[in-house]
C-alpha cells in the first residue's frame, strides 16, 4: 500500500477519483509476483548453485536478486489489501477490512528494502564493472572479500532505512487507510519530510554514481578496437537499455513522489499538479515495482555476452599501456588483471 495523507488547505478541494488504482495494483502485483518469482528465483539458484564463478560481480548479483525477492512475498499481501479496498469500493459498505499498524510496517519495510537494495545494488554493479573495464589494475577494490563487506554494508543501511521509514511516519491504522498520516500535524509533517529526504537522497546519489559509471565504460568500449564487432555493439546496446530502464523505472516515481508529497503538505499550492500526482502516483509505483522482473532479464541472462566483451575492451587497455611505458606495473598486476577479466560476469 501506499502512504495515503489527507488533503489539506490549500489543496483541500483539489479532490480526484482514483479508485482505479485497487483494479490496477491487484492486476500489476499479480503479474509482477508471477514473474518476479520465476526470474529471480531461477536467477538466485543459478548463481548460488556455481560456487565456482563466485565473485564480485555475482555477490552483488546475488544480493539483487534476493532484494527483489523480498518484494515479490510481500504482493500477496497488497493484493489482498487492495482486493479489499476494490470490494468496500464496490458495495459502499464503510465496514470493511481494516490492516493492523504491524501489518502496515510490514508492507512498507519489505517495499523500501526492495526499492533501495535494488538501487544500491545496480549501483554496486555498474561501479564494480567501472573498475575492471576503466581500472584494471585497481584489482584489490574487486576481491571476493571487499564485495561481501560492502555488500553486507549495504544490506546493513537498507533494512536500517527500511525499518526506520515506517517508524518515522508511524501512525495509527485508520479505518479503511493503511497508514494515514495527518499533514495538519507539524510533528507530522517533520517527519514527512525528513523521509521524503532521506528517500530522495537514496536514489538522487547512487543514480549520479550509476550514470557515471556506466558512461565512463561505454567510453572505453567505444575507444576499444572490437568496436566494430557485432558482438561488441551488442554489449553497448545493452548497457544504454540498463540505463534506460533504470531511470524509466525509478526516475518518474521519485519525481511524482516529490510533487505528491509537497501539494499534500501544502508546500506546493497547485491544485492540477496534486490531481496530477494523485492520479499517475499508482501508475509509476508500478512501474518501479516491475522493475524487480527486468533486473534478472538485463542483469543475469544477459551477462555471458558482456563478460566476453569487457574482457576483449581490458586487454585492449592493457595493450595501450604497454605502449605507453607501464610495462613494469602491468607485469606486476598482469595475474591479478587477468583474474579480473575471465571472472567478470562470468556465470552470472
Amino acid at each position: 500500500c501506499s502512504i495515503n495523507t489527507r488533503p489539506f488547505s490549500p489543496s483541500s478541494n483539489c479532490t480526484v477519483d482514483t479508485t482505479y488504482r485497487f483494479t490496477l495494483y491487484q492486476v500489476s502485483y499479480s503479474v509482477i509476483f508471477l514473474l518476479g518469482l520465476a526470474t529471480n528465483g531461477l536467477a538466485l539458484r543459478k548463481l548460488c548453485l556455481s560456487p565456482c564463478t563466485m565473485n564480485s560481480t555475482t555477490i552483488y548479483m546475488v544480493s539483487l536478486s534476493a532484494a527483489d525477492l523480498f518484494f515479490v512475498i510481500s504482493l500477496p499481501l497488497r493484493i489482498y489489501y487492495y482486493y479489499q479496498q476494490a470490494s468496500s469500493s464496490m458495495t459502499g459498505d464503510p465496514s470493511g477490512w481494516s490492516p493492523m499498524v504491524a501489518y502496515c510496517h510490514l508492507t512498507f519495510t519489505l517495499k523500501y528494502i526492495s526499492l533501495y537494495g535494488s538501487i544500491f545494488f545496480l549501483v554496486c554493479i555498474a561501479v564494480d564493472r567501472y573498475f575492471a573495464v576503466v581500472w584494471p589494475m585497481a584489482s584489490t577494490l574487486r576481491r571476493l572479500r571487499v564485495a561481501q563487506l560492502v555488500s553486507g554494508a549495504i544490506w546493513c543501511l537498507v533494512l536500517g532505512l527500511s525499518v526506520s521509514l515506517p517508524l518515522l511516519l508511524f501512525t495509527t491504522a485508520h479505518q479503511h487507510h493503511c497508514c494515514v498520516l495527518d499533514p495538519s500535524s507539524q510533528s507530522h509533517r517533520t517527519m514527512i519530510l525528513i523521509a521524503l529526504g532521506l528517500v530522495q537522497g537514496s536514489f538522487l546519489l547512487p543514480t549520479v554514481l550509476l550514470i557515471y559509471s556506466y558512461c565512463r565504460v561505454l567510453s572505453v568500449l567505444r575507444q576499444s578496437r572490437h568496436r566494430s564487432h557485432r558482438k561488441h555493439q551488442h554489449t553497448l546496446t545493452i548497457i544504454y537499455w540498463v540505463l534506460g530502464i533504470f531511470l524509466l523505472c525509478f526516475l518518474p516515481y521519485h519525481i511524482n513522489l516529490l510533487g505528491y508529497t509537497l501539494t499534500n503538505l501544502g508546500l506546493l499550492p497547485h491544485c492540477g499538479l496534486a490531481k496530477l500526482t494523485k492520479v499517475v502516483h499508482p501508475v509509476v509505483l508500478s512501474l518501479a515495482s516491475f522493475n524487480c522482473c527486468l533486473n534478472p532479464l538485463i542483469y543475469y541472462f544477459s551477462s555471458s555476452l558482456v563478460h566476453k566483451v569487457l574482457q576483449k575492451a581490458n586487454n585492449s587497455r592493457c595493450i595501450h599501456a604497454l605502449s605507453l611505458g607501464w610495462k613494469e606495473q602491468i607485469q606486476k598486476h598482469s595475474l591479478l588483471r587477468l583474474g579480473n577479466t575471465r571472472v567478470l560476469f562470468q556465470g552470472a
